[in-house]
């Protein structure tokens, strides 16, 4: 899997969402909506989600596996801090 776009936009320093992005895969597919967050930990990146009639949100979409996960969040980060530079 290839990203070929990543655009950061709302950029936020008092609040718990950072920003909010936006990747391209392949030139191909766009996902839009994927929060990042600060946490307790640290950033980390939430994908795009839905509340539910029971009031638990669902993502959207998201990667099946926990490498692909690792890989978006890590490109998304990159994009974040170069943003803030």
């Amino acid at each position: 899997m290839n990203i070929t776009d990543i655009r950061i936009r709302g950029l936020a320093k008092d609040d718990k969402m950072k920003a909010v992005a936006s990747i391209t895969i392949e030139d191909s597919f766009a996902i839009h909506d994927i929060k990042i967050i600060e946490g307790e930990k640290g950033l980390f990146v939430a994908m795009p989600s839905r509340k539910t009639a029971e009031g638990e949100y669902r993502d959207i979409a998201h990667p099946i596996n926990s490498e692909t996960r690792e890989q978006i969040q890590k490109l998304i980060l990159e994009a974040y801090e170069k943003t803030l530079q």
